[in-house]
């Protein structure tokens, strides 16, 4: 068994968001949790409606914003 690491182009970590084939669903466990942290310390609201690529697309953003994920 071999590592792979997590910058091969085709990992679902470098891969649009809008590209996923589960990007519509609602978003998981995880997202959420990190997305309302991140909400908090960027003093934005937090919408627990986004589906997985929308929640993405935003935990980016937030990350942006407070300098989380450098």
């Amino acid at each position: 068994m071999t590592d792979t690491p997590k910058t091969e182009p085709f990992s679902n970590a470098e891969k649009d968001p809008d590209d996923w084939t589960t990007g519509d669903e609602k978003m998981t466990g995880a997202q959420a949790s990190y997305l309302k942290t991140l909400s908090e310390e960027a003093g934005e609201p937090f919408d627990d409606t986004l589906t997985k690529a929308d929640a993405s697309k935003r935990i980016d953003a937030l990350q942006e914003k407070t300098g989380r994920g450098q």
